[in-house]
């Protein structure tokens, strides 16, 4: 099998590094990207800037093979996911040319003539991964190995709190967006509505309240399902990641000021459309009425559909990969104190096949795209036969001044002094009322 290609899923930072690799060591890749560009994903939050700054965003093989076409990597600032795409992913895919197919979604892999049940001859058969083009024809290749960077983009969890759709909540899509919005200014006069607690959640309150000050009657509730608002405010002073730890004083700023009303423990339970708006009940019978817009922003969970017929080995709490799973647990971790993964952790019972990126973090929240980067390194080190790089660490992260975990549930005051990052999705600019940049993963 070894003249077959490496399939790499995704043309995301994950996927672009791991192709990277891949081509230094002379190993025949095929990047697969459903999109139609680079870091398709990412240019849908094209408008919101990174927490971290430009030398933590590129890995070292991409930034040597954009050295050869003259390419010179940012030292310093804060990209937004835009100048992220324009700036470094556009190029490096640039760099790597054919070997990237777009307009490709890959819909099943596989072993070769075996389903998942057969034993017979498995480690000997070549992968098959089965594609649909933008034109709904269909295909397959073989591959020697896949490495999975598909990422979690497209499957945000709901506003339900119980990981189901509430009562109604499908019914009220029209009102519903899963995604951090880019303009709000339609919104003035309207209630808005925002779920749940992490930094896309925090970040599009922050663009909100901002709106509310600017245009009288608009009004902005936050619903968060913990007891506290403690997990929002970030590590402060302790936090390496600057931009990260501005979107915690901006948040306790606009809450303290009354801008925006906050809802503690609740649990969203159902939506019911009246007269066009929107009440959400939660679990206790509270209600928040006359709602014109929700955002539900909770996180996401990776889609293992495409993976049914190959042997995985995922956490039965976060879906990641087993092998990390305890390390990277949010009620015991923040992403400055998960340990490096490599090809060893990352490893899985299909062998030739890993889980990378995001994807790998299943639902936990705390991913780094330098978390990615190394995971990338060592497992093409171990596909290239070099296991001493694959087994070396060389990962080093940003302290992220969080004293652990996320604390009792329950508790009005949590024991935890910040939430985990997300994805690292950092601020936006909103003009000189807002001099200082919002921060708001990556998910």
């Amino acid at each position: 099998m070894s003249q077959l290609p490496v399939v790499v899923v995704g043309a995301g930072p994950q996927g672009l590094a791991a192709a990277a690799h891949l081509t230094e060591r002379g190993l025949d890749t095929i990047v697969l990207e459903k999109g139609e560009r680079a870091g398709a994903a990412i240019a849908e939050w094209g408008q919101v800037r990174l927490f971290s700054a430009w030398p933590e965003l590129t890995d070292t093989a991409a930034r040597r093979i954009l050295g050869q076409t003259g390419w010179s990597a940012p030292a310093a600032g804060y990209p937004t996911g835009a100048e992220w795409v324009r700036d470094y992913l556009t190029p490096l895919a640039d760099a790597l040319g054919d070997r990237i197919r777009y307009g490709t979604t890959v819909t099943g892999i596989a072993r070769q003539g075996r389903d998942k049940v057969v034993d017979a001859g498995r480690k000997s058969q070549p992968f098959v991964v089965h594609t649909r083009d933008s034109d709904g024809g269909e295909g397959r290749m073989l591959a020697r190995a896949v490495i999975d960077a598909s990422g979690t983009w497209t499957l945000p969890n709901p506003a339900g709190a119980d990981g189901f759709p509430a009562i109604g909540e499908a019914a009220a899509s029209d009102r519903i967006s899963y995604r951090i919005p880019d303009d709000v200014s339609e919104l003035a006069g309207a209630h808005v509505v925002v779920v749940g607690a992490g930094h896309s959640a925090t970040h599009t309150v922050l663009r909100l309240s901002e709106l509310a000050r600017r245009a009288p009657g608009t009004r902005v509730t936050w619903l968060l399902r913990r007891g506290s608002v403690s997990n929002v405010f970030g590590g402060g002073t302790g936090d390496d990641l600057p931009e990260r730890a501005a979107l915690g004083t901006r948040a306790r700023k606009v809450i303290e000021s009354g801008v925006v009303d906050v809802m503690t423990g609740f649990r969203v339970d159902a939506v019911d459309r009246l007269s066009g708006l929107l009440t959400i009940r939660a679990e206790d019978g509270r209600e928040v009425t006359g709602v014109a817009q929700v955002f539900a922003l909770t996180g996401f969970r990776p889609d293992t559909e495409i993976l049914r017929e190959v042997r995985i080995d995922l956490d039965a709490t976060l879906e990641a990969v087993a092998g990390i799973a305890a390390d990277i647990d949010p009620n015991i971790h923040s992403c400055g104190s998960v340990a490096a993964t490599g090809a060893r952790q990352l490893a899985q019972p299909e062998q030739g096949l890993f889980i990378v990126g995001a994807k790998s973090y299943g639902r936990a929240p705390t991913f780094l795209a330098l978390t990615g980067y190394e995971q990338v390194r060592s497992v093409v080190a171990h596909l290239a036969g070099d296991h001493e790089a694959a087994a070396r660490n060389e990962l080093t992260l940003p302290d992220t001044g969080v004293c652990g975990g996320a604390g009792d549930f329950d508790e009005s005051a949590s024991g935890c002094c910040a939430a985990p990052a997300v994805l690292q999705i950092g601020s936006r600019t909103l003009g000189a009322s807002a001099a200082s940049a919002l921060t708001l993963e990556s998910r």
